[in-house]
């Protein structure tokens, strides 16, 4: 079967793109894309058989291409989507899929419209742990899930947000600590915990020069009846974790980031269930790949996905829908912040 044509447009993140595209056995690196001359010649030193293109345009009509990763500030995410759908490319779009959910549903309606496949990077749903806690909560060992704890501590010099000019502005990165670095454990919270209900929210600049904030602390309730605290900040020297901790009438668990830290269930009849979720997703990703030799996780995981979705006709693993739950919830966290705190209902 013919390989699959794979292009990158912005080469910052979008290196985790090149690398899962030449690494698949079902797709071909043909194309990179970036307006920063210096960026283009790092990519063609690592993949030096990919054509180098500084106008999009000109990479639209690149007909070896198939498929384009979308790796932009987060604020153009929407526009460079739907061009290239249009112009009949399928699409992978970075995490947030934009800023606002007016602005991420233009990409839905383009997929809807043109029939091309559209997926969006949420990696961290694949994270081994993850995987299996999401399991844990389908099969309901968890029970009725009641409190969720989530806290993305992490740590960010001002020279970051300087880099660049566009992090830590409404206007192109749409937010800060949480639309930007907190953006995938709001889509794990809301798909382990399901529909959120409403959101009450503080917001404020602690330690940064930046527009939009380096903190936030929420209340979340749920459809379901459950509750669950969200904190992000890019001001825990030196960054400390990622909590994604769940409760249940039956069980409990807590991660931080890809490592399962507790695994305890009422119906195990002794500890050896417990013992082995430690042992096989207690120490991370790379560990657990060791282990299920084949799988694959992080970046390499979402590309290689929409190559196959492509090539079998399927719907990939996060679609824009799903994506766009994530947005809403930051917007509700940023419109109660900026009203005092008040309870925002999502609808």
């Amino acid at each position: 079967m013919k390989k699959l044509g794979y292009a990158v447009l912005g080469l910052g993140i979008g290196m985790a793109h090149c690398e899962g595209a030449a690494l698949s056995e079902n797709a071909e690196l043909v194309a990179v894309c970036d307006i920063d001359r210096a960026r283009l010649d790092k990519a063609h030193a690592l993949y030096p058989d990919a054509t180098l293109y500084e106008d999009f345009e000109e990479l639209l009509k690149d007909t070896r291409v198939d498929i384009i990763s979308i790796c932009l500030p987060s604020a153009m995410h929407a526009d460079f989507a739907v061009r290239a759908m249009r112009a009949g490319k399928h699409v992978l779009v970075e995490k947030p899929i934009d800023i606002t959910p007016e602005r991420a549903a233009l990409i839905e309606a383009a997929r809807v419209e043109t029939g091309m496949t559209c997926g969006i990077v949420h990696q961290n749903r694949f994270s081994f742990n993850i995987a299996a806690i999401k399991r844990a909560v389908e099969e309901g060992k968890l029970g009725r899930l009641i409190l969720g704890t989530f806290a993305v501590k992490w740590y960010r010099e001002q020279k970051y947000y300087d880099r660049g000019g566009w992090r830590g502005t409404w206007e192109m990165d749409g937010g800060g600590s949480l639309m930007n670095q907190a953006v995938h454990t709001v889509d794990l919270m809301q798909w382990l915990m399901g529909e959120v209900e409403s959101v009450t929210s503080t917001m404020g600049i602690c330690n940064h020069n930046i527009q939009t904030e380096d903190l936030t602390a929420s209340l979340i309730t749920f459809k379901s009846g459950a509750t669950a605290t969200f904190v992000s900040t890019t001001c825990a020297y030196p960054g400390i974790s990622t909590e994604i901790d769940l409760y249940g009438t039956e069980g409990s668990v807590e991660a931080d980031a890809d490592l399962l830290k507790t695994w305890k269930m009422r119906d195990d009849e002794d500890e050896e269930e417990e013992e082995e979720m430690l042992a096989r997703y207690g120490k991370g990703n790379r560990y657990a790949a060791e282990q299920e030799p084949g799988v694959l996780y992080g970046h390499r995981h979402v590309v290689e996905d929409i190559i196959l979705a492509v090539r079998d006709g399927r719907d990939p693993e996060v679609m824009p829908a799903d994506a766009i739950r994530a947005v809403k919830i930051v917007d509700a966290v940023y419109r109660s912040a900026r009203a005092g705190g008040v309870k925002i209902l999502l609808n």
